[in-house]
């Protein structure tokens, strides 16, 4: 099924992202963690790309497989990074050979093994979605970033250069996590003024280990609040108090965005049913009042 036909209805949507091993010996254990997620039936799963694409192969079966076992939608990360028209051409067709009908098209980034120049027929995520859109038969996502890119000079650089993902052909919007939900409903603001209608899908993490907060803000520098930061100095130190107090948090964040008309909601579960069950548990009843 593809995206764009559910995607900006009044019906609610929770989806859960999961990622494929780094390693193949890891598949296994893996897949079985994933397919716990999927045996919960959200309504769609994001399967995500190693760098540089090290991990295509498993994305492909993990996104076939939860697919063909457990009859959930998927779509399936790509990105540009170190690939060529020829590969990315071979990728779109194993895909659609798989059933795929969902692409997540990234830039991604180079990642620290790769020699060379990493972006040779593609240096724009925008690039990929206008060769995915050529190719064709794809609902086709793109990435958005509320605190604004990390290699933009400006906010309003990185808006012009979604418009030109959006313009090239992207269907919807994912964005990067968040933790102050202003952030986001300032940006949706941002985007709409500069002319992109498309749904914009808030992506939600979920904190459940104190660890995880460096990594966050490495990976995309997003802002913390003291209410966030307090709750993680205060429970970090057990595991399971952590682990609902980041379930918690999320499914806070989530009922508001609901109760402020946000109908397509993403979460980055990071493989862990845990986290899935938990937010679906809290959020039932508003899902089907919604619904």
């Amino acid at each position: 099924m593809k995206l764009n036909s559910v995607l900006g209805e009044k019906k609610i949507t929770l989806s859960f992202e999961v990622f494929p091993p780094k390693v193949d010996s890891d598949y296994e254990s893996v897949k079985q963690a994933a397919y716990r997620v999927a045996a919960l039936h959200p309504d769609y799963m994001s399967v995500t790309y190693g760098a540089g694409g090290s991990t295509s192969g498993n994305t492909l079966a993990l996104a076939e497989g939860i697919q063909r076992e457990y009859g959930v939608t998927t779509i399936a990360h790509l990105t540009c990074v170190g690939a060529t028209k020829a590969s990315i051409g071979q990728a779109l067709t194993d895909m659609r050979s798989a059933g795929i009908e969902n692409v997540l098209a990234l830039r991604g980034d180079r990642p620290q093994w790769m020699q060379g120049e990493p972006f040779t027929d593609y240096h724009y995520a925008s690039d990929l979605v206008e060769t995915i859109k050529e190719f064709g038969g794809f609902c086709i996502g793109g990435a958005c970033y509320p605190e604004g890119h990390p290699d933009a000079s400006s906010k309003s650089e990185d808006i012009a250069n979604l418009k030109k993902k959006v313009d090239a052909g992207c269907d919807f919007l994912t964005t990067q996590m968040f933790f102050d939900n202003n952030i986001y409903y300032n940006f949706l603001y941002r985007v709409r003024s500069a002319g992109i209608e498309i749904p914009v899908i808030p992506g939600i993490m979920p904190i459940t280990r104190a660890s995880q907060v460096e990594n966050a803000i490495r990976l995309s520098g997003c802002n913390m609040p003291e209410r966030f930061k307090n709750i993680v100095d205060r429970f970090g130190g057990s595991k399971e108090a952590m682990l609902q107090a980041g379930i918690i948090y999320a499914s806070e964040q989530v009922i508001d965005l609901i109760a402020n008309g946000i109908t397509n909601i993403h979460i980055y579960s990071m493989n862990n049913a845990k986290v899935v069950q938990g937010i679906q548990n809290n959020l039932s009843e508003i899902c089907a009042f919604i619904s």
